[in-house]
């Protein structure tokens, strides 16, 4: 048996001009071995250097004792705040969306021409494993705010598989003025649709879904309006 690696993945959503709401699927490249071509949700394994000291440091909102009790009690404080990490992380690396504030507890300014092109090339330096995420926020002066991303769900991939993984899934809110990369190196093409819709168009069309994603989607279709979305999910986040 394979064992699980730990990951994690976040269904980014935002509110829809009918009151509903969108989330954010991602198509992986097609030569991708680990589902190669289907629409998943941002994320990816947890490193080590998601718990390394230097990370750490620049995160605010969650304690490492309520992570671990939030996922179970199964990991080292440090280990479980890494799982959040890896969120914030793998939403950078993959969309360039980031869920961070400043020494104040300001949004990223991410409108701003000069600021957006500095940022841009970080996260590629990133990518070539030419800065990592930790010397990003501190070049940033960011810090990553863990309450933003809401636990939701826990899926291990079947023993059968020869490839698994051991997933948490988290919830979190577009922040103002950011705008999703439409693709990037690790994304072949990013679209922004409605959870029912999704499911509709896997059962109909070329949109390749597999579980746990279209289980995630089928509980979110469930909830309809944004308004719901947030009281059951951010109501503690203002």
């Amino acid at each position: 048996m394979v064992s699980a690696r730990y990951a994690s993945t976040v269904a980014l959503v935002r509110p829809a001009a009918d009151g509903e709401f969108e989330i954010l699927l991602t198509r992986r490249p097609q030569e991708m071995k680990f589902l190669g071509g289907f629409y998943v949700f941002p994320g990816g394994t947890v490193h080590e250097s998601d718990h390394s000291p230097q990370v750490l440091k620049r995160c605010r909102g969650l304690t490492g004792k309520d992570a671990r009790k939030i996922l179970g009690s199964q990991h080292q404080e440090d280990i479980a705040l890494g799982h959040w990490i890896a969120v914030f992380r793998e939403l950078f690396e993959e969309v360039s969306v980031l869920l961070c504030t400043s020494k104040s507890g300001d949004d990223v300014n991410a409108g701003d021409e000069e600021t957006k092109r500095r940022i841009e090339s970080k996260r590629r330096a990133i990518i070539n494993q030419e800065l990592d995420f930790g010397s990003f926020l501190e070049s940033e002066d960011l810090y990553c705010d863990l309450s933003r991303a809401v636990y939701f769900d826990h899926w291990i991939t079947p023993e059968i598989y020869s490839m698994r993984f051991d997933t948490r899934f988290y919830l979190a809110r577009l922040p103002f003025n950011q705008i999703p990369l439409r693709h990037s190196e690790e994304v072949t093409d990013s679209i922004w649709i409605k959870p029912a819709e999704a499911l509709r168009r896997n059962n109909h069309y070329d949109f390749p879904l597999i579980p746990p994603t279209t289980t995630v989607l089928q509980n979110l279709a469930r909830l309809g309006s944004w308004e719901r979305l947030q009281g059951n999910y951010f109501s503690c986040i203002g």
